[in-house]
């Protein structure tokens, strides 16, 4: 007698980001082309969104870390409305994750690490650019890398700019998404609740 197959509940739990975890393993091993690609969105105090493609770079217990230069528009926007919304989708493996959230810096020694971690070349680039400010042309950048290069060309280590670091989303919401047949998918979210806990519900398709 065979057994009947685990509902999508008990496949997900009660631990979201334990499950996340598992899920994004499974897009590393799948050949994904960017597993860590994730939509940020952010908005102005005054409710204009902004969306972008950012990496995911961190996940834990805590919350979700990417990282950025602090005075980019999405920088400037957190500074203001320290909320934001992930988006993930793992096209080949029909899945979505939605997060929604508070956001704060990572701390000093997290961003540190990371950054020391960094290609050299992406570590200059940190340096030579302004995120978001109007540039004149790309030999600007060019130039500017040139000269980089040269500076730490014998071994000197790049500092990691004051202004460039780690953002968490501490989410307070989670939605997992599967797809299945005749678009009858799968849905489920989690809702923090007061006392730290998580309320799972069935979303409709």
């Amino acid at each position: 007698m065979s057994l009947p197959n685990p509902s999508f509940e008990d496949l997900v739990g009660m631990d979201p980001l334990a499950f996340f975890a598992s899920w994004y393993e499974e897009a590393l091993s799948a050949n994904i082309v960017e597993p860590a690609a994730m939509a940020l969105a952010t908005a102005t105090p005054a409710g204009e969104p902004a969306v972008r493609i950012v990496l995911l770079r961190k996940q834990d217990e805590r919350g979700f870390v990417f990282f950025t230069n602090y005075l980019s528009r999405k920088g400037e926007e957190l500074a203001s409305n320290p909320r934001a919304a992930l988006a993930i989708h793992w096209a080949e493996l029909q899945r979505q994750v939605r997060i929604e959230g508070s956001v704060e810096k990572a701390t000093a020694e997290e961003s540190d690490h990371y950054f020391h971690n960094r290609p050299f070349g992406h570590r200059l680039g940190a340096l030579v650019s302004a995120q978001s400010e109007v540039v004149a042309d790309r030999a600007v950048l060019e130039r500017r890398l040139a000269e980089l290069t040269e500076q730490y060309a014998h071994g000197q280590e790049v500092p990691r700019p004051e202004h460039w670091g780690g953002y968490r989303v501490i989410p307070h919401t989670i939605e997992f998404w599967q797809g299945r047949e005749n678009r009858l998918h799968d849905r489920l979210r989690f809702r923090r609740q007061s006392d730290g806990s998580w309320l799972r519900e069935r979303l409709s398709p």
